[in-house]
């Protein structure tokens, strides 16, 4: 008897912009199984009573994008990942109960991985590694939870606001450091990996000013921002021959695990697949 199709859908407001409805169809049409992703557009304050009810509306789980995240963690049985970031991200079914977790983290960590490999071989043994964390927000919390789950020493979180930095540093405890954004390049120099977490960079918003050329030469630079898909601090960093990884690649890779909760195969994320999403933000664009 063929198992009847499953659904899934990403919960938001907006989310008409989301690629995951392309990602996921993507990867259900590729790998010959019967279901469906699609987008929900659902306001802050319906969004509790939405995600009770996935079930009845034929959903066996979803993706949570601004502003729910923090809420679907409220509304839900957290992991231990999704607790320490404070927010949610991926919801699904068991046993009846809505489980959550925050997939941001292992998608930061799983990009790194493919695209500088080797990156945290040193940060939990050379005390002098720092790393330079610039953002206090939810990307963030999931970058700094990734990072000290590779042992780094040190991290520092550059902020305008010095109460949203201060606040990272009381949730994961002494190894996070805070400081000034005016102190940001005199940071750089002891560097070994640099991630943008703001949307400094991102098309119709300021650039991210920092000078690349202070860091080291075997320093990383992460910008997860994927909208334009190469940002001037990653055209820099490159120009200076460092490796970096992309806004683009994490959000292929945070896919993964829902897929595989959801529709019960691990994906792939595949050159093919990215040249697909390419596509469409370049189509957007124009």
């Amino acid at each position: 008897m063929t198992a009847a199709p499953r659904a899934a859908c990403i919960i938001g407001w907006p989310v008409e912009h989301s690629r995951s409805p392309l990602i996921h169809n993507y990867w259900l049409k590729t790998y010959g199984i019967a279901g469906e992703y699609r987008r929900e557009a659902v306001p802050p304050e319906r969004f509790a009573a939405f995600a009770g009810s996935l079930v009845a509306r034929g959903y066996v789980g979803a993706n949570v994008t601004v502003p729910n995240k923090e809420a679907a963690l409220g509304c839900s049985l957290p992991d231990e990942v999704a607790s320490a970031v404070g927010a949610a991200n991926t919801l699904w079914l068991d046993g009846g109960f809505l489980q959550s977790t925050n997939t941001d983290v292992e998608g930061f960590l799983n990009n790194l991985d493919a695209c500088a490999p080797g990156w945290d071989r040193a940060l939990g043994q050379d005390a002098g590694q720092n790393v330079v964390v610039v953002g206090a927000g939810g990307a963030a919390r999931a970058v700094i939870y990734g990072l000290l789950t590779r042992d780094a020493n040190r991290i520092t979180v550059v902020n305008r606001t010095p109460d949203r930095a201060a606040a990272l540093r009381a949730r994961f405890g002494e190894r996070v450091g805070i400081a000034p954004f005016e102190a940001l390049d005199e940071l750089l120099g002891e560097a070994a990996l640099l991630v943008n977490t703001t949307t400094l960079g991102m098309a119709g918003h300021p650039e991210l000013a920092v000078d690349v050329g202070r860091l080291p030469g075997h320093a990383v630079v992460a910008d997860l921002v994927y909208v334009p898909l190469k940002t001037a601090l990653l055209s820099a960093a490159q120009g200076r021959g460092l490796a970096t990884a992309d806004g683009l690649g994490m959000l292929l890779h945070q896919a993964v695990r829902g897929f595989a909760l959801w529709f019960g195969r691990m994906p792939e994320v595949t050159a093919e697949l990215r040249a697909v999403v390419e596509a469409d933000l370049a189509s957007s664009a124009a």
